[in-house]
């Protein structure tokens, strides 16, 4: 037997070696440059997103081309990002909160300053003038009264800055009670005053129902609202309470606010014209007190304005 075709064949194996190795190395880097294509593209397209991540722009999202380890990473970035951005908006709108509150505890601070100068100094301006002996004030039986009455002025109004001031520092478990329970006891005197006043009254409680919240805090409100019904009555004029759906309704016959005045009246010592000065009794806290009280208890309300009769009606949702 003839070993010339093996001869032959390993010598043509041996040529064509080379080329096959080089055939290979070539397949090998041209499939290895598209492995390390496929898998770096993805990674690259991550890490962009990720720059304007960083800038914390509200638009930039990973996009998820694939189904794999890479999809389920963006995935994954798409995700921490949508909660880092909610977490960054809640703490914005805190600190608008905490911002807005220190705002209204300055502003209420400088009005109550200004609300508390002017008793003060008539009292000091009074007395001065009585110790000198000056003009008119030598009448110390007059005058006496009047300081008196100022005294009395001024220490009411520590009572109600006080009472307003401390509506954020209020902390008492919640409790469920009947509507009509919780506001019994805090309406009653305000029914005594409307008929001494000789106002119609309407009370209806048949559609009352539970409601869970402080009792003190909620109480305050309601005591404003109702005294305020009262305050402002028209002689002769009705006073209602009543349920309507879930909500509290008080409504008082009187000449109706214009409705650009009625939101600053939720500012602290604001008096309108319209019937609501110190004489007439008005201390200016109680919508005060009421909306901070209420925005504390996270309750919705309204104070609109009646036409059929005419009058005011407040409005709390639970």
């Amino acid at each position: 037997m003839t070993l010339a075709p093996v001869d032959e064949a390993v010598n043509v194996i041996v040529s064509l070696l080379p080329i096959s190795i080089l055939m290979c190395v070539v397949i090998a880097i041209a499939f290895s440059l598209l492995y390390a294509r496929a898998i770096t593209h993805p990674i690259k397209a991550i890490s962009d997103e990720t720059r304007h991540m960083t800038l914390l722009e509200r638009g930039a999202q990973c996009k998820i081309q694939s189904k794999d380890e890479f999809g389920e990473l963006a995935a994954n970035v798409n995700g921490l990002y949508d909660n880092l951005l909610s977490t960054i908006d809640s703490l914005e709108a805190e600190l608008k909160k905490v911002a807005s509150a220190e705002k209204a505890k300055t502003d209420f601070l400088r009005a109550a300053s200004h609300e508390l100068k002017t008793p003060a100094t008539a009292v000091s301006v009074i007395m001065d003038n009585m110790i000198l002996g000056v003009g008119k004030y030598k009448d110390h039986e007059q005058w006496l009264p009047k300081c008196k009455e100022l005294v009395d002025s001024l220490s009411d109004k520590l009572r109600n800055i006080l009472d307003a001031s401390r509506l954020e520092a209020i902390s008492e478990p919640f409790v469920t009670e009947n509507v009509e329970t919780l506001c019994s006891g805090v309406l009653d005197p305000y029914i005594i005053i409307a008929r001494a006043k000789g106002l119609s009254l309407y009370i209806d409680w048949s559609a009352s129902f539970l409601v869970t919240a402080p009792q003190e805090l909620l109480g305050k409100a309601l005591s404003n609202i109702f005294s305020n019904a009262v305050l402002y009555t028209a002689p002769g004029g009705k006073f209602s309470v009543y349920c309507k759906g879930h909500s509290l309704v008080v409504e008082n016959e009187c000449e109706p606010i214009p409705q650009e005045l009625i939101k600053r009246l939720y500012e602290p010592f604001y008096r309108p014209d319209i019937s609501r000065s110190r004489e007439t009794g008005g201390n200016g806290l109680g919508l005060y007190i009421v909306e901070t009280a209420l925005c504390r208890l996270e309750l919705d309300y309204s104070f609109d304005t009646m036409t059929s009769p005419e009058g005011m009606r407040f409005t709390i949702s639970f």
